[in-house]
């Protein structure tokens, strides 16, 4: 997914990125949880052929005890919830770099910013990977710079409630697919894509063929997503963008309002997160294709935006009161959330079907695949810090900064 790490200061020479000392802590702390967690829910994508994705089966064989679990904790505390954090601060960094739309200036940078972030992710999903989301969030940020000077009030009603009737609409269609008469749910079911083991184990055969054959296979994946999911993914992505800037503009994402108001998001969006994960256990301890609580647990699932604020509430209430020293873990990886993201495709890929790599495509299951999250997990919090000793930004950071600029930018500490 696409990161957030720059802002934009006037300086004597003109524009310029803004110091270290300026940054704002909350931002990097909470893009540095979001980088780490998308790891964990992108993993099956670089592990399994597109088709298995699509039709949200598990993957092929017997799945151990620890596979399930494995599948859950992802379903449960990961999915959609980081994609939706990491689309409301792309929201911020908006109007962090672009500022007020009467600002034709800092309007221009943030053009020049988007548009190379547009190619930057046309060329890491064309050949690296399908599931970059960097060209997406370029076209969306183009759309939302339109409206980075709205009042946090507007912006919180307009984008919040389209996200809520996102939120109700998936909630209600998934319990109502789960009670639908049978002979109407055996249609729809018929209509649905379907994990083919022969397709499945086709793609794998494909892809570890090594390339030309994998590139090609990973492009037209890529242009199918971009052709097939854009349209529906603009509506969803744009009124999350809005929230996201609407909460900073609030003041709520930089930890200033009310305690009531934190405590009162952690009730609902816990409340939601618990009841998700009971409801979800018993559905993974069930087996496929059982639904033990009559929908339940799908539905649960439909408000992940309620769960993505429980998180956000949590990180900033922790930090708020002191103890920053179990937070401040999470901004190294923030402030080089573009490197970050970027490395775990590179790291990724290597590992599962670059020629290149031991060609893990299609080996690995739930519980595996958490082994390999947790260790790149490992090394971005170790090398994060690290190279921020050293050099004021990371090295994908500088060259986007290059590029937005038009000049070289200071990459060593001074």
């Amino acid at each position: 997914m696409a990161a957030v790490d720059t802002e934009s200061a006037r300086a004597p020479g003109g524009l310029a990125p803004v110091g270290a000392k300026d940054r704002i802590y909350n931002l990097d702390m909470l893009r540095g949880w979001a980088i780490l967690g998308i790891l964990a829910v992108n993993a099956i994508s670089f592990a399994w052929p597109f088709q298995l994705t699509m039709s949200e089966a598990p993957p092929p064989g017997v799945l151990s005890q620890a596979d399930l679990i494995g599948l859950w904790v992802t379903d449960v505390f990961f999915s959609d919830k980081m994609r939706t954090l990491f689309t409301m601060l792309f929201g911020v960094s908006v109007f962090l770099v672009g500022g007020e739309r009467s600002d034709s200036d800092r309007g221009r940078l943030l053009r020049r910013r988007l548009l190379w972030l547009g190619l930057i992710g046309a060329i890491h999903g064309a050949v690296f990977w399908y599931g970059d989301i960097l060209l997406h969030y370029a076209y969306c940020g183009l759309l939302l710079m339109l409206m980075r000077s709205w009042s946090a009030r507007r912006l919180l009603w307009i984008g919040g409630s389209i996200t809520l009737l996102w939120g109700l609409v998936a909630t209600g269609g998934y319990w109502a697919m789960a009670n639908l008469p049978p002979e109407f749910a055996s249609k729809m079911q018929a209509g649905m894509p379907a994990s083919d083991p022969a397709a499945i184990q086709a793609a794998i055969d494909l892809y570890r063929t090594g390339w030309p054959a994998g590139l090609l296979a990973n492009l037209q994946t890529w242009a199918t997503f971009q052709l097939m999911a854009t349209p529906f993914l603009i509506l969803v992505t744009v009124p999350l963008m809005m929230v996201g800037l609407g909460l900073f503009k609030s003041g709520y994402l930089s930890g200033r309002s009310p305690i009531w108001v934190y405590l009162l998001v952690i009730l609902a969006g816990g409340a939601n997160l618990a009841a998700f994960a009971w409801w979800g256990w018993q559905e993974a301890m069930a087996g496929e294709g059982a639904d033990p609580t009559g929908g339940l647990a799908a539905a649960a699932g439909g408000m992940a935006p309620l769960i993505t604020l429980f998180y956000a509430s949590v990180l900033i209430l922790i930090t708020r009161f002191g103890l920053k020293a179990l937070t401040a873990i999470f901004v190294p990886v923030g402030r080089m959330a573009f490197t970050n993201y970027l490395t775990q495709t590179l790291i990724m890929v290597t590992l599962y079907y670059a020629p290149w790599g031991p060609m893990w495509f299609g080996t690995h299951g739930p519980a595996e695949m958490w082994m390999v999250v947790g260790a790149v997990w490992l090394a971005q919090l170790i090398w994060s810090p690290l190279w921020l000793s050293v050099f004021s930004m990371g090295p994908l950071e500088w060259l986007w900064r290059c590029l937005t600029y038009g000049r070289m930018v200071p990459l060593l500490k001074r």
